[in-house]
């Protein structure tokens, strides 16, 4: 599913216009964003999951075309964990 047809499906679900609905969708997209942005970010929604941040610690990989190994940042990332009844 892509950004449109969530934006349809939204719309269908709610009872609202599709404008609406984009508009909702943005809002949360810019607050998941924003929170995600900080050190510890961290959004909870019962019976759906979790989006948090961690950070990837440093490690050494190789450059596949010459072989040499080579040092990857730490960096942060975002992960989800779903709620335990999500998919039953």
């Amino acid at each position: 599913m892509n950004k449109a047809e969530l934006i349809d499906a939204l719309a269908a679900k709610a009872g609202m216009t599709k404008v609406e609905s984009k508009k909702a969708l943005d809002a949360m997209m810019d607050i998941a964003k924003a929170e995600m942005k900080k050190k510890e970010g961290k959004i909870g929604l019962v019976g759906f999951g979790t989006l948090y941040t961690a950070t990837r610690p440093a490690r050494k990989g190789h450059n596949p075309r010459t072989g040499k190994s080579i040092k990857i940042a730490a960096k942060k990332v975002v992960k989800f964990k779903p709620a335990a009844n999500f998919l039953k």
